[in-house]
């Protein structure tokens, strides 16, 4: 029998210590490899979704809120601005491009913007079947859309006000799907893209409908008198589509990296504006996060040398259970380098058994987390990813693995043959 066949069959005869050194040092590497995936992974998704976004423009209140809302739309943004900001900051020498976004409603949890085609390009997204709108209420979907709801070309759709998919639905006021977006792994691929001028329509016929409701018969005969003074504002209105209404924020491309110095502070002081800008506030965020990480981190690292002591401590119990069995293997021609041999190479399988089944639960368990957030959420998080640091946390593993198995490997080259054998 050959000596490593040997170790194996060492290991296999106390499989319940052998089992619990190999998970411990599972569960140690599991949670460091987790978080080096879902870190590098997330820090690339949000980079990637604020590509080409050098500031947002919106009303008053958290700026975290306003890139949240604006470039990952995951969550409410602070308020409405006028739609005349639109064409006032486009023709800001430091502006190079303005995109309006209007928010507020959703489809089965995704939300539905209103905005203009170059949009997409912020995505480099590219239309695989039809094509862009060409009147109100017609819209384009991403790919995570399609697969979960499956809306293709032709089919309608009807918002509800807000992201709970039990809101107050516009039955009366539907989009029809006219196009689809080809996959960005992006936050695009779970928006449903429309037109500005549809989301004003909506909401104008909607807050028209709730009004027409909430009339006294005893406004009704003054309604009739300035019925054709609004008819006359609801025509100037069609023509001029920017007028009276408002959007929820700008998406702003800079022409120049100086603008990012001056525009913000120019923007800031206004009384009822604000700029945020995604990389900024992106960065604080996973500077707060990355606190969290650190303990979570150190706490991985314990489990890792806790699971290196017990490979220690099984190993050392093993070592002095076998003396007498080691000591005839010397007697019957086994080298001083073989015995050593044998132990080191009992600690390193048990080892690399430990890193292989934590690895196989952390990419495991990275892509089902990345299953469950892409269902809305717009993050996009692989298993079958690599990230850089594993490399060096599997190079590390090895290290440990073998200078824990070093020590009872040395003892057992030092064994005392004589001794050991007429020891009582």
């Amino acid at each position: 029998m050959s000596l490593f066949r040997l170790a194996l069959a060492n290991l296999g005869s106390s499989p319940l210590s052998s089992l619990v050194n190999v998970l411990l040092l599972a569960l140690g590497t599991a949670s460091i490899a987790i978080l080096l995936l879902a870190s590098a992974q997330l820090s690339s998704t949000l980079s990637r979704n604020a590509a080409g976004i050098d500031l947002v423009i919106g009303a008053k209140g958290s700026p975290l809120q306003l890139v949240l809302a604006g470039v990952y739309h995951a969550d409410v943004p602070p308020g409405n601005i006028p739609a005349t900001e639109v064409d006032r900051w486009q023709e800001h020498p430091s502006v190079g491009a303005a995109i309006p976004l209007s928010l507020g409603d959703s489809f089965r949890g995704y939300r539905i913007v209103g905005t203009v085609p170059e949009f997409a390009d912020l995505y480099q997204a590219k239309i695989l079947q039809g094509g862009f709108w060409d009147d109100p209420f017609e819209a384009v979907i991403g790919s995570r859309v399609i697969q979960t709801t499956g809306l293709k070309v032709g089919d309608t759709l009807a918002g509800v006000h807000g992201l709970a998919e039990d809101g107050d639905t516009h039955e009366d006021s539907t989009y029809q799907v006219v196009g689809t977006f080809a996959p960005t792994d992006s936050v695009l691929d779970s928006l449903i893209v429309t037109s500005t001028e549809s989301v004003w329509l909506m909401h104008a016929g909607h807050d028209h409908h709730d009004h027409e409701e909430g009339h006294d018969h005893e406004e009704e005969h003054a309604h009739e008198e300035h019925e054709h003074e609004h008819d006359h504002d609801h025509e100037s209105h069609e023509e001029d589509p920017q007028h009276g209404d408002e959007i929820t924020l700008l998406l702003i491309q800079l022409s120049s990296p100086l603008g990012a110095l001056t525009l913000p502070r120019e923007i800031n002081a206004e009384t009822g504006l604000q700029a945020a800008s995604p990389a900024y506030e992106i960065t604080r965020l996973l500077q707060i996060v990355g606190v969290g990480l650190n303990w979570l981190n150190a706490f991985a690292v314990v489990l890792v040398i806790s699971a290196a002591l017990s490979i220690f401590a099984a190993l050392y119990a093993s070592l002095r259970a076998r003396r007498h069995d080691l000591a005839v293997l010397r007697c019957l021609g086994a080298t001083r380098g073989e015995l050593f041999y044998l132990l080191f190479v009992e600690g390193l399988l048990l080892t690399i058994a430990g890193i292989i089944v934590g690895l196989i639960l952390a990419h495991g368990g990275v892509e089902l987390l990345g299953q469950w957030l892409g269902d809305g959420q717009g993050i996009v998080i692989s298993g079958w990813a690599w990230a850089n640091g594993e490399f060096a946390l599997v190079a590390g593993l090895l290290l440990t693995g073998s200078v824990t198995a070093m020590i009872p490997a040395w003892q057992a080259y030092s064994t005392d043959v004589a001794r050991t054998l007429t020891a009582p």
